[in-house]
C-alpha cells in the first residue's frame, strides 16, 4: 500500500513546473550575482532538469535604454537546485537583435 506525502511537500521524483523553474532560476542567480533580475527569456526542460536564460541588469544607467544587460544560461536539476551558470551575452538594454 503506497504511503501518502504530507500536504505541500513535493515528491523527490516529481518534476517542478515551468513557473517554479523560472522563479528558482532567477532567485538563485540573483543571489549569486547581486544583480537585478529582468526576465527569463528562455526555458527548456531536459532529462536532468531545466535550462533557463535569465536576463539581468549588470550596470544601471540613465536613460534606462543604455543600461548594460547580460544573459545568463542557468542549469537546474529536477528539484530546482542550481547546477551551473554562465554568461552567454552582454548588451545594452536598447539594443535590438538582428
Amino acid at each position: 500500500m503506497p504511503t501518502s506525502e504530507p500536504t505541500g511537500e513535493k515528491s523527490k521524483r516529481e518534476r517542478m513546473t515551468a513557473p517554479e523553474a523560472m522563479r528558482s532560476a532567477m532567485e538563485q542567480l540573483v543571489a549569486l550575482l547581486q544583480c537585478e533580475p529582468d526576465s527569463v527569456s528562455a526555458l527548456k526542460t531536459t532529462d536532468e532538469g531545466w535550462y533557463a536564460d535569465v536576463e539581468v541588469v549588470e550596470i544601471e544607467r540613465v536613460p534606462d535604454t543604455t543600461s548594460v544587460m547580460a544573459s545568463y544560461r542557468v542549469q537546474l536539476d529536477t528539484e530546482g537546485q542550481l547546477m551551473s551558470y554562465e554568461r552567454i551575452r552582454r548588451y545594452t538594454r536598447g539594443q535590438i537583435d538582428r
